[in-house]
């Protein structure tokens, strides 16, 4: 299991990198660390906003959902990235939902000590409105995307955007079902596998130890 490895749990994670190694330390040994199985809701939406939560190993799903049980994906946060924090900013109550997709181990930071850290340093508001800055973006991309692609278009540049370079191949790396990619995505579950078999059939993608690899070009359209 991948997991966030660093002198202290927060070094690694770019929100913290204005932190002294002896901060660090403080910062650590303040946090509680907690283990939840696979498909354990860690917050839900409404919620009162009481912690930053940092991602030690496995994977986490930020979803919103309605009364239907309907759901799209926001996000996927993994090792060394954190959630929860832009409700503790301004005392609203959580506005998404969040669930383990794996066994998951997470740090967690009260809101006293969090508050204490960008009171003290400043420098940690500066990375937390970059954060915000790049969600934002990222958000936006995710409203043309449904508003002006079809759903092909829409689950290639879902692969094409998580993709990463390994060993000259573009890997997905976070493992994903057909219904992550189709709450992702704004689709059902069968249109989704519809194009991941076709994609498969034609060779464009393949999967290896549970991960998607892409292995050339994928069309234009479907």
């Amino acid at each position: 299991m991948q997991e966030c490895l660093a002198t202290t749990v927060f070094e690694k994670v770019s929100l913290f990198s204005g932190l002294s190694g002896s901060e660090l330390t403080i910062l650590a040994q303040h946090a509680t660390i907690r283990t939840y199985p696979k498909n354990t809701i860690v917050i839900n939406e409404g919620d009162e906003a009481n912690a930053l939560y940092v991602v030690i190993s496995g994977q986490v799903k930020v979803f919103l959902s309605n009364e239907e049980g309907k759901e799209i994906i926001v996000n996927m946060q993994g090792p060394c990235e954190h959630f929860g924090e832009l409700a503790l900013l301004d005392s609203t109550p959580r506005s998404a939902s969040v669930m383990t997709t794996e066994k998951t181990k997470l740090a967690v930071v009260s809101k006293p000590d969090f508050q204490r850290m960008l009171a003290d340093h400043p420098g940690i508001a500066l990375s937390l409105i970059r954060d915000l800055t790049r969600r934002v973006r990222v958000l936006s991309e995710n409203v043309k995307s449904l508003a002006l692609l079809d759903v092909y278009g829409r689950v290639a540049k879902t692969l094409l955007g998580m993709a990463s370079d390994r060993d000259g191949k573009l890997v997905v790396e976070k493992r994903l079902t057909q219904q992550d990619i189709a709450n992702r995505v704004g689709a059902s579950r069968e249109m989704v596998a519809r194009i991941m078999k076709d994609l498969t059939t034609g060779g464009y993608i393949s999967v290896a130890d549970k991960h998607i690899v892409i292995n050339e070009k994928l069309p234009e359209r479907y």
